[in-house]
């Protein structure tokens, strides 16, 4: 018989603290927002003050992810743009625009992860949201001119990684205000909060650029427009976010988790499921455009709207349903359910194709959406889960020394997977970016990804569904 492991969310997130103390809780505020002695766990101080502040605190890192998240995901609306702008573009060299933020927001995640530790969570948001002003900035003068060469293009579009970045220091930061049984609640938002841009980004890109604009853009809007809030974004983390000198960076963690052979596994899972929903929102509006031009954006009066965003949207909105599904049933079990309809959805792609039905093209990718965002929430549930059972195994007591090394260690995997899980949005535009130049279509490359989900899939249930020794017998 099997039970379930039942740890919360993100009950690795972040180092444990230490409680049962029973010495009311007296915050220190130095220059700077600095903050000494906080401890979310003592339940008066919570009630009283700290609940207040940690909220404070989430809002604006909601805030300022979700910028991020745009500035990260811009060149994937402002592509499609371009040829009415002017730019003679290859096929290929669009893909490269689309590609490449994602390629570097995946590289940035890991050093993010420690920024918040060293500089200070208020004053690291000020500084990423920052940064976050130079390829806004870029963007709308790069564009503006048609004359362009494509490696300027490229490089602007690579500093758009920078917003990718944002992801792991706002998770990381966010870890250390909110207790254990509340951080699956505060990471959940902060998460989706940040998911939610790039579904703001395609809706109101169009919308903007087009708007009073007749039979001209203003392209270079796209970038423009984003200033005044990244300049809020700082001034709301310079004047209401904190510092917890209780942050520390675990670089013994990291290292260990690296050397734990499940952390490369779910790395692999994440890919799939992350990686395919960030991969393939960046390249949707692409696909809509070269698959059905007419489509590719709808004159609402004045204004031009695309439907892409839809397909980030329902991402977004489903990743929540799949750890609250994780929780009741397992999470490997809603990951194989989550790989099976992403299989469906890409075969039902390829079957319904020649149609040439853009609604049901719509539907079908809505589908794998939604499924993406499932085992987004499912697999990252997954990670602490396992890192329990692993504990269990080992025959290694709650609350011993152990016990906090191995919390130590999943929180340093879930920084790590969900910066390897990123890549996917550079893989996936690529690898369509192969199959177009190999094939001139993308039906090779669908046929690929239903290989690869079916592969993922099986993984899945053979390390995870089956009940192993190595992890206590118990269901993840």
């Amino acid at each position: 018989m099997t039970t379930t492991v039942t740890p919360s969310t993100t009950d690795a997130a972040a180092p444990p603290l230490t409680t049962g103390t029973t010495a009311p809780v007296t915050l220190a505020r130095r220059p700077g927002r600095w903050i000494d002695g906080w401890n979310p766990e003592d339940a008066a101080f919570w009630a009283a003050e700290g609940r207040a502040i940690a909220r404070r605190n989430l809002g604006w890192s909601i805030f300022a992810e979700f910028l991020g998240f745009i500035v990260w995901q811009l060149w994937s609306i402002v592509v499609v743009m371009l040829p009415d702008a002017g730019f003679a573009l290859t096929s290929s060299e669009s893909f490269w625009l689309i590609s490449l933020p994602s390629l570097v927001g995946a590289t940035l995640r890991f050093p993010y992860t420690f920024m918040v530790a060293i500089f200070g969570g208020r004053n690291w948001t000020i500084v990423s949201a920052g940064l976050l002003l130079i390829p806004a900035v870029l963007l709308g003068v790069v564009v503006a001119n048609p004359e362009t060469p494509f490696g300027v293009l490229l490089l602007v579009a690579a500093l758009g990684g920078v917003g990718g970045g944002n992801f792991a220091s706002s998770m990381a930061n966010i870890t250390y205000f909110f207790p254990q049984k509340e951080k699956g609640w505060a990471l959940g938002l902060n998460a989706a909060g940040g998911n939610l841009g790039t579904s703001v980004a395609q809706f109101a890109v169009p919308v903007v650029v087009t708007l009073g604009a007749a039979a001209t853009m203003n392209i270079s809007l796209a970038g423009w427009m984003w200033i005044p809030f990244i300049l809020v974004a700082m001034w709301g983390a310079w004047r209401y976010m904190d510092n917890l000198s209780s942050a520390k960076a675990d670089f013994a963690g990291s290292a260990a988790a690296l050397r734990e052979p499940h952390l490369w596994l779910m790395a692999l899972l994440y890919i799939g499921t992350f990686g395919s929903f960030i991969g393939f929102a960046s390249v949707f509006p692409k696909l809509i455009a070269d698959q059905f031009p007419a489509f590719s954006t709808l004159q609402v009066g004045q204004a031009a709207v695309s439907l892409a965003f839809l397909g980030a949207l329902v991402g977004s909105l489903a990743r929540p349903y799949g750890g609250r599904l994780a929780d009741r049933f397992g999470g490997a079990r809603v990951t194989v359910g989550a790989f099976t309809v992403m299989a469906l959805g890409a075969l039902g792609l390829i079957w319904t194709l020649p149609l040439q039905s853009f609604w049901v093209f719509l539907g079908c990718f809505l589908v794998l959406f939604a499924a993406t965002g499932m085992g987004n929430g499912s697999t990252y549930r997954m990670i602490p889960s396992i890192f329990a059972a692993r504990a269990l195994a080992r025959g290694i007591e709650p609350g011993s020394a152990d016990a906090v090394k191995v919390q130590r260690k999943a929180a340093a995997a879930l920084g790590i997977i969900s910066a390897i899980g990123a890549y996917g949005g550079f893989v996936i535009p690529q690898v369509l970016n192969a199959s177009q130049l190999a094939t001139g279509g993308y039906t090779a490359a669908f046929y690929g990804f239903v290989a690869g989900y079916v592969a993922l899939l099986l993984v899945t249930v053979i390390a995870y569904v089956i009940p192993r020794a190595s992890l206590a017998k118990e269901r993840i």
